[in-house]
């Protein structure tokens, strides 16, 4: 399995239309999150930019989950397979009985 990155460029004008797919968009990005599909998800302050790394067998896999989201027809994107991708692992602290 391989790593993906995908850039999009984004609108620069965001009507209502795009803006009353976000919540179903978020809903998208969770489910696959929570399926181990997409690793992360970043916007860039002027929201002009959104990257996502995706774990998948081939691109046209990456292709296939990101035209299902709800704000594709809004997004350009731009498919990278990845050589690794490294990233800070969330770390709970050990629990202690003291």
């Amino acid at each position: 399995m391989s790593q993906y990155m995908v850039e999009f460029d984004l609108p620069t004008i965001m009507d209502d239309e795009f803006a009353s797919q976000i919540p179903a968009q978020r809903v998208k990005v969770d489910e696959l999150m929570e399926r181990g599909q997409l690793l992360s998800y970043s916007l860039s302050v002027d929201r002009q930019k959104l990257w996502c790394i995706f774990k998948a067998d081939s691109e046209l896999e990456v292709m296939e989950s990101i035209s299902e989201f709800p704000l594709i027809k809004y997004m350009t994107p731009f498919v990278t397979e990845l050589m690794f991708h490294n990233m800070v692992a969330a770390r709970i602290p050990l629990f202690s009985l003291n």
